[in-house]
């Protein structure tokens, strides 16, 4: 890891947690694991989604990137009876920012996990 990225959780496959092309910065899932590396598989559900948002906004500073950079963002909810209380808090992280996003139901996430998020931004100037 070099030092931008040295504060975020080693991938645990074959990935980044970000890549740099055409003057984008492409955010790879975010799961809600801590920067120590405990995984919150048994945590409540708003437990892991601010995890998930901490590790965005972790790994969009060490892209160079703010909040107010993300272009896009795609959250994976392994029951969607859990959307309102996450578009909350989402709204909260976000404030006024408005980028696009979707919402994916999706079957058991890796470990058991209650959701993931990835992202895209502008890269930062």
């Amino acid at each position: 890891m070099d030092g931008k990225t040295s504060t975020l959780t080693r991938p645990g496959g074959h990935y980044s947690h970000f890549t740099e092309a055409a003057g984008l910065v492409f955010i790879s899932g975010q799961l809600p694991i801590t920067a120590s590396g405990e995984k919150l598989a048994d945590a409540s559900f708003e437990a892991q989604a601010l995890q998930v948002l901490d590790n965005v906004g972790r790994v969009l500073q060490a892209a160079g990137c703010r909040l107010d950079d993300l272009v896009q963002v795609r959250i994976y909810l392994d029951d969607i009876e859990n959307w309102p209380r996450f578009n909350e808090l989402y709204a909260q992280w976000l404030g006024e920012h408005r980028p696009a996003r979707a919402i994916v139901p999706t079957p058991p996430l890796h470990y058991g996990f209650k959701i993931e998020v990835e992202a895209v931004a502008k890269a930062g100037a």
